[in-house]
């Protein structure tokens, strides 16, 4: 069982019979009552957040979660009725077994998914609600203009297009063709990759 003090930034539990998981966690001490956790807290399910106070007596279950390798197959764009995109999805071993999310399920780490490539999908209640992308992936330079000369003493960066379509920031150096390595959960550049 958890407890509100339990309630930290990473931690997965049952909460209105669904699993969430803590994404911030401040606890509040305020004038002349107990002590409150304020949390923001996503549901793994449907992907939507929610804010939410927890007491001293407020007790959880921890979500017994399952994480397996899947692969990654393809996206479709999002059109007409259809809000936002989906992502596609199979067992490792068996690609006849598919499944799909959406990109609001899955969140912003969806636009990094490279065709083919390995992800964690999440087991609850012996079904796979929901995707987890490595912190760090490589991916290839699509696009990207040329860096302008100049005073290269601010380290100034640019837009580049990825292989899986997201466009990020990068440093004035990076040239089509590029492979880097970019921060899943922050959308970020991180290095250039070795070859």
């Amino acid at each position: 069982m958890l407890t509100h003090t339990d309630l930290k930034k990473g931690t997965q539990f049952i909460y209105e019979n669904q699993p969430w998981e803590v994404v911030e966690a401040l606890l509040v001490k305020m004038a002349q009552r107990r002590p409150v956790i304020q949390t923001k807290i996503k549901n793994l399910i449907d992907g939507r957040f929610q804010e939410k106070n927890f007491q001293q007596g407020d007790v959880f279950n921890e979500a017994e979660l399952i994480k397996k390798d899947i692969k990654f197959l393809y996206s479709t764009p999002a059109r007409g009725g259809a809000n936002t995109a989906q992502y596609f999805f199979c067992e490792e071993k068996d690609p006849s077994k598919r499944f799909s999310f959406t990109e609001n399920q899955l969140g912003k780490q969806a636009k990094f998914f490279k065709p083919n490539s390995l992800v964690q999908g999440i087991i609850f209640d012996e079904k796979i609600i929901n995707v987890v992308a490595p912190i760090k992936v490589q991916l290839k330079v699509k696009e990207s203009p040329p860096g302008i000369k100049g005073d290269r003493a601010q380290g100034g960066t640019k837009e580049a297009i990825l292989e899986s379509g997201v466009a990020i920031q990068v440093p004035l150096f990076i040239e089509e063709g590029d492979v880097i390595e970019v921060n899943t959960e922050l959308g970020e550049y991180v290095k250039r990759a070795s070859e």
